[in-house]
């Protein structure tokens, strides 16, 4: 979430007067101050709801990963749940126990070893998620080497410099030296032989990313825990798995069920997802599954009868709303395997068939096509000088679409490209409509005679 800092950029909002409304007289609106009076409810809520028609349309935001659609009896279950508190599972045993089944349920899905013994917790998003299994991780690494007798202050980390934001905060916050693997020609995620370069016997864990947030592709999982077999039979050393399933922990069960990334790796340690991404869930809710009670340390979990009941929990939040664990719920029972099969393969397919005609129209090459997750990234022809991926961004905006712009990270930062994520509610219809704008802004741009606009003046996406 953002952070309220003074060096933050903001807009002014000095206090005005507001439009006298539903007969009522016109008053003061104080916007950074608690205001002296109250105001009716009809006049708060007009105020707020104006001002929220200048964010975009979130159907047309072509950069988040985060559902935007869900069914109306989603919502108003959503709706009858927003006073629930999670936490609270002696006052609300039946949402406890709805949580309880999306957890068994996942540990099935994500082929568990005995899903009589799954363990694991929602979350407040995958960025909690990943942060519960790399303490976990950690924890499990300190205690073995102390058992060992060896010292234990130096532990790292090693994953690819594709991983979202919310593993550098973990490494910064838990004091744990990030081995990040950079991008390399055409190499743009983490392989087996550079995932096992960057292991010693400080590390506490090497994480793989079902889905990389840049181009959309799947890590080889199988190929990275095949290579940290040879080295522990090589050195001794024992370096598990967590897999960060935040957007294909979702897709790849469904439509990629001969793929093994999961459980099924015994190197696997731990899995993290967002429900509210390919899980279909509106934003607030991630999911963390270990491969078993022991891969979680029983000294991570706190046990607290202060709420009625003497209950295990494992989080960095406490109270939280039940709301999105009740609509992931209704999402498996709703749709079943053949029902989620059904909507992300349709997603696929949108996401193929628009990456091949925007292919098509010229000045744009593929870096990915949205063949494993639903996403994929494009760039602009090298022979291209006289307009950017920020022009064409921008271009976009005037149409609604948000569609991002970035430049990848170290190493190759030279690369600039554009991503399309395909979710629930983009359809075959919509991708029309973007190819239609797509090819209805070029010609403006093709007769610029220099760029106007790059990744500091171009777009406000950052990855």
């Amino acid at each position: 979430m953002a952070l309220k800092h003074p060096r933050a950029p903001g807009r002014e909002a000095a206090e005005r007067d507001y439009a006298p409304l539903f007969g009522l007289e016109p008053g003061r609106l104080s916007r950074h101050r608690c205001g002296q009076e109250e105001l009716p409810p009809d006049v708060a809520y007009q105020i707020i709801h104006d001002e929220l028609m200048l964010d975009g349309n979130a159907r047309l935001n072509l950069a988040t990963f985060v559902s935007t659609w869900a069914e109306p009896q989603a919502d108003r279950l959503m709706a009858e749940c927003f006073d629930k508190n999670m936490i609270d599972k002696d006052e609300y045993p039946n949402t406890a126990e709805i949580e309880t089944r999306c957890v068994n349920i996942l540990s099935q899905l994500w082929h568990a070893p005995d899903v009589s013994q799954a363990t694991g917790c929602s979350t407040t998003g995958s960025s909690e998620a990943a942060m519960l299994g790399g303490l976990a991780l950690k924890r499990r690494w300190r205690k073995a080497r102390i058992a060992a007798g060896k010292p234990a202050g130096q532990p790292n980390i090693v994953m690819g410099i594709n991983v979202q934001v919310c593993w550098e905060k973990f490494a910064n916050y838990w004091d744990v030296d990030m081995r990040l693997v950079p991008m390399e020609g055409n190499r743009f995620h983490l392989t087996a032989d550079e995932a096992v370069k960057a292991c010693d016997e400080n590390t506490i864990g090497v994480v793989a990313i079902l889905g990389s947030t840049y181009d959309g592709s799947y890590e080889p999982v199988a190929e990275i825990c095949a290579a940290l077999d040879d080295y522990q039979a090589r050195t001794g050393i024992d370096v598990p798995v967590h897999v960060d399933g935040a957007s294909g922990g979702f897709v790849a069960p469904f439509i990629d069920p001969d793929l093994a990334w999961d459980f099924r790796l015994p190197r696997v340690a731990s899995i993290n997802a967002s429900g509210h991404k390919y899980g279909l869930v509106y934003p607030g809710v991630g999911w963390a599954i270990w491969r078993d009670a022991a891969a979680l340390p029983e000294d991570l979990i706190f046990w607290v009868n202060y709420l009625g009941d003497n209950m295990p929990t494992f989080a960095l939040n406490f109270s939280r709303p039940g709301a999105q664990v009740v609509m992931q719920y209704y999402n498996f029972l709703r749709l079943g395997f053949e029902g989620y099969r059904a909507v992300q393969q349709y997603a696929r397919d949108v996401a193929t068939g628009l990456s091949a005609r925007i292919a098509e129209l010229g000045p744009f090459e593929l870096i990915t096509k949205g063949d494993e997750l639903p996403v994929f990234a494009f760039k602009l022809r090298d022979d291209i000088s006289n307009y950017t991926v920020f022009d064409v961004s921008n271009a976009l905006r005037e149409r609604g679409w948000l569609l991002p712009a970035y430049t990848f990270p170290k190493n190759r930062e030279d690369l600039a490209a554009l991503r399309v994520v395909v979710k629930r509610g983009f359809s075959h219809d919509m991708a029309d409509f973007l190819v239609s704008d797509l090819k209805r802004v070029l010609p403006r741009l093709e007769k610029q005679p220099a760029p106007v606009h790059d990744n500091k003046s171009g777009s406000g996406f950052h990855h």
